[in-house]
């Protein structure tokens, strides 16, 4: 199926291209029965998602192109762009992201027009499919998704505080990924990573073989793409010689072996291998330098120049090797001839929606890749493995997402770095970075979050109150909230976060609030002054944690004792928290052992 679609779209971009000498094309004024997804772009450079194209003309009409070559005719009254001196290419696809609050906004303003997301919220899967099936004016990148992760109890993916689906010993795989699939799963993503790789001495549950093997032959069963989350080549070869169609992180303990390549190559696995996350393990300045690049400057959100800019936490263990080995195993298998799609895991540390695939594409080129391998990379590779038909070309009957730069990339990637215009849907797109107040602000009467009145945990606005710990990165802590039915001064409930610290880099545990009306919503909360809170517990030293801009994180520390206490945290004690964009709010203890702590009457000033 795959193979004749390619052989269509070829024929069709011959009949546009081939036999047709030049001839100047010209088009009189615009007028207002023309659509304004309907235009041409005349004289460009186009690379068409396989290669690049001296000099043509591409006319889209109502948001599809119509056609492309030297020859193509220019429908009277559309608008026409003159494209000389610049590239015209499909709009870039990032093959690894993690969607929440502005990415698809974020994404769509550097010129990428899609997203793959490798774990995301489930409750988001049907208005992805919805907004990808339309070609109304948008200014969003569209999703495709996993949604929810093959995981194991406590494994990769457990650990962000809200509850996800867990594939139990001597579960059925089969009925897993059904499930998956029912809410709306394009493809099917596998968690195999128990931190080994990072010379950690800490252990994180994960797949077994026997597990990892029936999940990815389940996926087949259903005809749906597997991908596999990999930290150790070990895991990794075990994936790709049970079925896996893709690796979607570049392992890190060591380059690829020549066993590990025969493997990926005889069983035409492809990679993602998000050089933009790993760069961050090693705390290169790779993403600071992205942030600082003049070209992009004007795109950028205060919310993306704070995320490139921040780190793995000191927690996470420094990993000097890791972005040489994975330069030299993405050298190696290209080398050898396996395919390489780029993505940048942006959601994470020292990454940004849309702006970090610049920074990939000239990562891959370091790691041997030519600039239009490169750019297949982030089009047609994409869009052909995950079987997205109307996307990663400019060819005839392909959806009008176009990226138009200045200069030529063929002889120098970093001129993707010079966008003129994006277009989604055939609608032009605002380059302007947004407002820093973007993210929504609470409205007057949203105060008090919780005062547990209700005989549950349910809050007045947000999206809910989550236990969190340090599971994040492998630790063993616990937490729990329940509900109780007495708060402070007789009240007639409270929440109660019980759970046990353990021993670890950075151990914690307790609970998290999003102000937003969906988990990691950003919030504005710069016209606020304060969190107010009754608090009583096992007695100690706990902080008040902000989880702000892109993933940065402020505390302020506070004392909590045996009896009720009321506590008034200001917003300026979070120094050098970004306010416009608060995405959650929670109480923290990291004392080993024991703790229990009750809140009551938590509200927002």
């Amino acid at each position: 199926m795959k193979k004749s679609f390619e052989l269509g779209m070829l024929a069709l971009m011959a009949a546009a291209l081939g036999g047709v000498a030049w001839w100047s094309a010209r088009a009189d004024e615009p007028t207002q029965s023309v659509p304004r997804n309907s235009f041409a772009v005349r004289d460009a450079r186009v690379f068409d998602g396989e290669q690049f194209i001296e000099r043509a003309t591409v006319v889209v009409r109502d948001g599809r192109i119509e056609a492309v070559g030297k020859g193509a005719r220019i429908p009277k009254g559309f608008d026409v762009i003159n494209g000389q001196g610049k590239t015209l290419m499909p709009a870039l696809i990032d093959a690894h992201t993690h969607v929440w609050g502005e990415a698809q906004r974020d994404a769509l303003r550097f010129g990428v027009g899609t997203e793959l997301e490798m774990m995301g919220a489930v409750q988001s899967l049907p208005g992805y499919r919805d907004q990808r099936d339309s070609f109304a004016r948008t200014d969003r990148a569209d999703v495709w998704s996993s949604g929810a992760a093959v995981t194991v109890p406590g494994g990769h993916g457990t650990e962000y505080g809200f509850p996800v689906p867990e594939l139990k010993p001597g579960e059925d795989a089969d009925a897993f990924v059904r499930a998956r699939i029912d809410e709306g799963s394009d493809f099917i993503k596998l968690m195999i990573d128990d931190l080994h790789a990072y010379g950690s001495t800490h252990r994180m549950p994960t797949l077994d073989r026997a597990q990892i093997e029936a999940s990815i032959a389940a996926a087949k069963r259903q005809k749906r793409l597997s991908v596999a989350h990999v930290a150790a080549q070990d895991d990794a070869l075990h994936a790709v010689n049970a079925g896996v169609d893709g690796l979607v992180h570049a392992f890190v303990d060591q380059p690829a072996s020549d066993g590990m390549i025969a493997a990926m190559k005889s069983r035409g696995a492809f990679m993602v291998p998000t050089l933009s996350v790993i760069a961050g393990f090693g705390r290169t300045d790779d993403s600071t330098k992205l942030a600082a690049d003049a070209r992009l400057k004007s795109r950028l959100s205060d919310a993306q120049i704070a995320t490139l800019h921040a780190r793995f936490p000191p927690s996470f263990p420094f990993q000097a090797n890791a972005l040489p080995n994975a330069l030299e195993t993405v050298r190696r298998l290209h080398a050898a001839g396996v395919e390489i799609l780029a993505g940048t895991d942006a959601g994470n540390p020292g990454t940004a929606h849309g702006v970090s695939l610049h920074g990939e594409l000239a990562m891959l080129v370091r790691a041997g890749l030519s600039p239009a391998e490169a750019l297949r990379a982030a089009t047609s590779a994409p869009a052909r493995r995950f079987g997205l038909k109307d996307r990663g070309h400019i060819a005839p009957g392909m959806r009008a997402d176009l990226l138009l730069v200045d200069g030529n990339p063929s002889k120098d990637i970093e001129t993707t770095r010079g966008i003129v215009s994006i277009w989604k849907n055939g609608y032009l797109q605002s380059g302007d970075a947004p407002a820093a107040d973007r993210a929504g602000g609470l409205a007057e009467s949203d105060r008090l979050i919780s005062d547990f009145e209700s005989g549950d945990m349910s809050t007045r606005f947000g999206s809910g109150w989550q236990a969190a710990s340090d599971r994040f990165m492998g630790g063993k802590s616990i937490a729990n909230t329940v509900w109780l039915a007495s708060g402070a001064g007789g009240s007639k409930g409270a929440m109660r976060v019980e759970g046990d610290v353990m021993a670890g880099p950075t151990p914690w545990a307790g609970a998290m609030f999003s102000p937003g009306s969906t988990q990691m919503q950003p919030v504005n909360l710069g016209t606020r002054q304060a969190i107010t809170l009754k608090v009583r517990g096992t007695p100690g030293d706990y902080v008040i944690v902000m989880l702000h801009g892109e993933g940065q994180v402020a505390a302020v520390p506070v004392v909590v004792g045996e009896d009720w206490g009321e506590i008034r945290v200001p917003l300026s004690k979070f120094v050098g928290a970004d306010l416009s964009r608060v995405m959650s709010l929670g109480i923290s203890n990291s004392r080993i052992g024991h703790f229990r702590v009750d809140l009551d009457d938590v509200a927002i000033e």
